[in-house]
């Protein structure tokens, strides 16, 4: 009789292939699209990262409002424009205002709720809405599974509030991969660890990085790049240094309507990504799942619901 997690493997594999939305690509997700340049310089980062945030009320300020705002000069605004593939200002704000018109459905939303608790409960909702969308084409996640799959060891790091996330992928990863290394602490340990992952014949480390974002995650980052460790980053930024260093984020919306963010999201993106390296190697999924089911009756690690 198979555990209940041997039949969500069995059963639940990802299908590759892009497939049709069911409703067009969220307001953040068509922003990143559009806003994905390679050479964008940081004043220019940080402009696309206050439209990101602030899309309702950016896409009808004037050049000069906007460039007080986020605290960079009208010219760089406007290079900023070019560089994204405008005209120049006025054709961007025009993108920016048909977008945010075409997500008034939200923000009625917004009008709408109730108390706090429930608005933060709507925040995450439309955070999971997001996701879903971006969803919609799973390849990438297929891709970079198979790839954290045939990293041995794979290292997952994750330090000051980001070491829940990390700690959660890294307890569910070992039942269906070999060699898993947590790293939850940073500077010259985090080295150590991620120089030794590389030395064992580690090819990636997943990476988890939540408001506030730690210098000490961006310091070890590049250490894994440095040592030729791949860096899959799971994060709620569309830009800014840690995206630029790592090879392939997964940006998605975290709940900060409360004093404390909360990680609905987050920790579906982390379940696709163990979903997508249990479907990497089935045999090797199910071999691990049955050896772990075995121990757990002999040593009865978990009582009988």
């Amino acid at each position: 009789m198979p555990s209940p997690q041997q039949a969500r493997a069995q059963a639940s594999a990802i299908t590759s292939g892009r497939t049709v939305p069911e409703t067009a690509a969220s307001p953040t997700s068509r922003l990143r699209t559009l806003f994905d340049r390679p050479r964008l310089s940081p004043g220019q980062r940080r402009i696309a990262q206050y439209l990101i945030e602030h899309l309702h009320e950016a896409a009808y300020l004037s050049i000069t409002d906007l460039a007080d705002r986020v605290g960079v000069s009208q010219p760089s605004v406007t290079r900023f424009a070019s560089a994204v593939g405008f005209s120049g200002y006025p054709a961007l704000r025009e993108r920016l205002q048909s977008i945010a018109l075409g997500s008034r459905g939200s923000v009625a939303a917004e009008e709408s709720r109730g108390n706090e608790l429930q608005a933060a409960v709507d925040a995450e909702i439309e955070n999971l809405e997001n996701l879903r969308r971006d969803f919609a084409d799973a390849d990438r996640v297929i891709d970079v599974g198979r790839r954290l799959a045939d990293s041995v060891p794979l290292t997952v790091l994750g330090l000051r509030i980001s070491v829940s996330l990390a700690e959660y992928f890294a307890y569910a990863a070992r039942r269906v991969h070999p060699d898993v290394r947590l790293v939850t602490r940073g500077g010259s340990v985090a080295y150590d660890a991620l120089l030794q992952s590389r030395e064992a014949g580690g090819t990636w480390v997943l990476a988890f990085s939540m408001p506030r974002h730690a210098h000490e995650t961006l310091g070890a980052i590049r250490v894994a790049r440095g040592a030729g460790l791949k860096v899959a980053l799971i994060t709620d930024l569309a830009l800014g240094p840690l995206v630029d260093e790592a090879d392939v984020t997964f940006a998605t919306g975290t709940g900060s309507r409360l004093v404390f963010d909360s990680y609905a999201a987050p920790g579906v993106m982390c379940a696709a990504l163990l979903q997508a390296m249990t479907d990497a190697d089935p045999e090797r999924t199910q071999a691990r799942l049955e050896e772990y089911e075995q121990v757990a009756d002999q040593h009865h690690f978990f009582l009988r619901d």
